[in-house]
């Protein structure tokens, strides 16, 4: 049986697949357009985030088998598409856990203590002592829209700096989450609206569907406080990024952190110019030596045994 793999896999993932006896083909700046030509070749195909597998291309796997995804989001993958034509999904929703939440966090620091712009006019030779004026997390309220692996992870580490942690979590899954959240010390909050009034930092953890579209919105940016901050290293199209950049101009929430976008790589001038509290970073939240490794270990395995029970 044939893997093609086409986004950047770490060599312990490729291992598994060999040792297991398949073939294994590496492709990483393979196109879409290729990629319609060639997957038919194919009984598994991983991926991460870079590669689409629309309906359109999907059409063309006349022999995939199954699908692996190297990480948690499944939202560059046509489920239904694929479950019309029995192709089995796989993905690694624990793998990026911790690296995740660990940038989240480090976010959070950076913008309570204006960690980058410090920085910034450092190197260009200022001392701008006073106006770097921040504040400690410690007994802040975090508020979690959304209680996944990820969530959990970050939860936990903010009960340990003793900040309040409240969630909303109608998106997860359910009595299981509340139930779970409520055990760790967490406030569980009935509406967003709610938790956006309460919190002095919001952050986000919810996967990309039409439901989720625009949970921060030109409306309900508005209920956020004066001084919160808002982090995003969920998915891009969380966020309205037009009202967030209002709200960031007119001085109505403190400030924001994003590490994902609606359109990727960024190219919206509008954000990459903002000149309010808005750090960006280019979609880094699982990019640690160790997250990699796990997830490429960890959809191998997955995918291997499938394949090899089939």
């Amino acid at each position: 049986m044939k893997i093609l793999i086409s986004d950047k896999l770490e060599e312990e993932g490729i291992k598994i697949f060999k040792d297991n006896g398949f073939e294994v083909v590496k492709n990483f700046e393979i196109t879409n357009e290729q990629l319609k030509n060639e997957i038919g070749n194919y009984d598994g195909i991983v991926i991460r985030s870079r590669t689409k597998l629309t309906a359109e291309v999907l059409e063309h796997a006349t022999n995939l088998k199954v699908i692996g995804r190297a990480g948690v989001g499944l939202d560059n993958i046509d489920r239904a598409k694929a479950a019309d034509l029995n192709i089995e999904v796989l993905n690694t929703p624990q793998a990026p856990s911790v690296s995740v939440a660990e940038l989240a966090l480090g976010l959070m620091f950076t913008l309570a203590r204006h960690i980058s712009r410090a920085d910034r006019t450092m190197h260009n030779g200022e001392w701008n002592k006073k106006q770097y004026l921040g504040y400690t997390l410690k007994g802040k309220k975090l508020g979690l829209i959304g209680f996944g692996n990820i969530a959990k992870q970050l939860a936990k580490k903010a009960i340990a700096l003793e900040m309040e942690v409240g969630v909303y979590s109608r998106f997860s899954k359910g009595p299981e989450a509340v139930e779970e959240a409520k055990n760790i010390g967490c406030r569980i909050y009935s509406s967003i609206d709610d938790l956006l009034k309460d919190a002095q930092i919001v952050s986000l953890h919810l996967p990309a569907t039409s439901q989720t579209e625009n949970t921060i919105n030109g409306s309900n940016i508005k209920l956020m406080r004066k001084d919160s901050i808002l982090i995003n290293t969920a998915r891009g199209k969380l966020i309205e990024e037009k009202a967030l950049i209002n709200a960031l101009f007119n001085k109505e929430i403190g400030g924001a952190a994003l590490d994902v976008f609606r359109e990727e790589p960024l190219k919206d001038l509008e954000l990459i110019n903002c000149e309010g509290n808005l750090i960006l970073t280019p979609h880094i939240a699982a990019q640690t030596i160790e997250t990699q490794v796990s997830a490429a270990t960890k959809i191998a395995e997955k995918m291997s045994n499938f394949l090899k029970n089939l």
